[in-house]
């Protein structure tokens, strides 16, 4: 099959588009649709100069998106004098899985000249997660531990590291996937944080002042498509699977989805696309509800809702055992 636009071999098909793109065609098409993700969520704010740049701190775990996040964002804006962008990677302490994906976040952070933090949960906390595995102290799936875990450290470095704006690699299937989960367990108060916290326009978001602003550049593209740009731009990408990987709802939305989309192409687009319109319209019933009720954990400082937040709680439960 021919390149649609060249007439070239193609290397991919879109059929929720009906696209046929060789391997040129196809690279920029992925940039194309992140860089208007960028204008229209307004990521860019008005506010940045070259004197007074803006910091962006990219959550950088080593695999397919979220070094393709990188590569295009630093393409985009790495001679941008109002930009800085600073990677973020995390440490779970998972043996033979995430040394693998560090070595190739600072190979790609090396080659782009940007700045790499690395964290580790034991450094920070005292625990690995192979460790939390094997105690499983609350009977919980561990990625149940470890997004809790890794939404504190990437909270709370992107603060230190003076972070205007936290991005992450989310792509259109993991937003379309977390869109029919808030559906499927009608919780609309979730779908009106979902909005505020990283889908919303940063023009159209209920500010708050208790967390560094999330966006998700890649949410417009398939996962596929992130995982076929990352092997035709030769990048330095762990593609493998977290050996502790275990979500077995989101594992039967994804199944679910991906069945719906070789059925119905587009189908995942035109989730995102309504969902996107009702998140807005709960964000405006909801949206700031919850502020004003937030505090500080009694022993770690953190944001929190209560007296202790849920990651001091799964901490103790791991010292009790």
């Amino acid at each position: 099959m021919d390149c649609d636009r060249c007439g070239s071999e193609a290397v991919m098909h879109a059929a929720y588009s009906g696209a046929h793109l060789c391997a040129e065609h196809f690279t920029r098409s992925v940039e194309k649709r992140v860089r208007r993700r960028v204008r229209e969520d307004s990521l860019v704010s008005r506010e940045a100069t070259p004197e007074e740049p803006e910091t962006w701190v990219i959550g950088l775990s080593g695999g397919k998106d979220s070094v393709v996040l990188t590569e295009i964002l630093a393409e985009t804006f790495g001679e941008d004098p109002r930009i800085e962008l600073v990677a973020l990677s995390i440490h779970e302490g998972i043996e033979g899985y995430r040394d693998e994906s560090l070595a190739a976040s600072e190979e790609l952070t090396e080659d782009l000249g940007i700045e790499h933090e690395v964290v580790g949960y034991e450094e920070e906390f005292g625990v690995r997660m192979d460790d939390v595995v094997e105690d499983d102290p609350e009977n919980m799936a561990p990625c149940a531990y470890c997004g809790v875990f890794r939404r504190d450290l990437l909270e709370e470095y992107a603060e230190k590291l003076g972070a205007d704006k936290l991005l992450t690699g989310h792509n259109l299937d993991d937003e379309a996937q977390t869109a029919l989960m808030n559906f499927l367990e009608g919780d609309v108060k979730q779908v009106a944080k979902h909005f505020d916290a990283s889908i919303g326009g940063f023009d159209d978001r209920t500010e708050s002042d208790s967390f560094v602003p999330r966006a998700k550049p890649l949410r417009d593209i398939p996962e596929k498509e992130v995982a076929l740009y990352a092997h035709l731009e030769d990048l330095p990408a762990h593609i493998t699977e977290c050996p502790h990987a275990s979500e077995a709802y989101r594992g039967e939305i994804q199944e679910l989805l991906l069945k719906l989309e070789e059925n119905h192409p587009g189908a995942r687009h035109s989730i995102m696309s309504g969902y996107e319109e009702l998140a807005e319209l709960a964000a405006d019933a909801y949206g700031g509800d919850e502020e004003g009720n937030l505090g500080e954990c009694e022993r770690c400082g953190s944001t929190t809702s209560g007296d202790v937040c849920r990651k001091c709680r799964l901490l103790a439960s791991m010292e009790a055992v």
